[in-house]
């Protein structure tokens, strides 16, 4: 049995968070509100719908803690962009999301364990049920986080601003 936390494997994330964050810190209300095309979510929403589906997965879904000292404790049924395009975030609550949120995958990468990425997890919201493995749903938060990045960068390089360098 292995007690090698995976934290390794993801040594570049919280660099990743980094960079979003400081991209989104220098953002004005104006910046935050572009859109890439007219049916896509503003680049707030997107944001912060990031920040929040690390609640979903990780506190909803995987049921760890912290979900509480975020701003998306209703996660599963109020986020950013898929619930709520009525109320924009600037840029400080975008940090505050951003860092609430990492500070729960930051947990996750301190004490899971190799082993335990096997583990299956199930839940059920209504008559739906949905079983992953807790592996998977580090593996989806980690891409979603990216997909979004590359997504905010497009919206980004549209307008000419700063991009999220992830491979500098």
């Amino acid at each position: 049995m292995s007690t090698e936390t995976i934290r390794p494997a993801y040594r570049t994330w919280p660099l990743y968070n980094q960079r979003l964050r400081h991209v989104l810190a220098a953002m004005t209300e104006e910046q935050l509100a572009l859109r890439p095309s007219p049916d896509r979510w503003p680049i707030w929403a997107t944001a912060g719908h990031l920040a929040c589906q690390r609640v979903f997965w990780l506190c909803d879904f995987a049921g760890e803690p912290g979900a509480e000292k975020t701003p998306f404790t209703n996660a599963a049924y109020d986020c950013p962009g898929d619930d709520d395009l009525d109320h924009p975030l600037d840029a400080e609550a975008l940090v505050e999301a951003l860092d609430s949120t990492f500070r729960i995958v930051e947990s996750c990468l301190n004490r899971w364990t190799l082993d335990m990425l096997d583990e299956e997890i199930r839940r059920r919201w209504g008559d739906e049920e949905r079983v992953h493995a807790r592996g998977w749903v580090l593996e989806r938060v980690f891409s979603h986080d990216v997909y979004h990045c590359a997504e905010l960068n497009e919206a980004l390089g549209i307008a000419g601003l700063p991009q999220i360098d992830l491979w500098a």
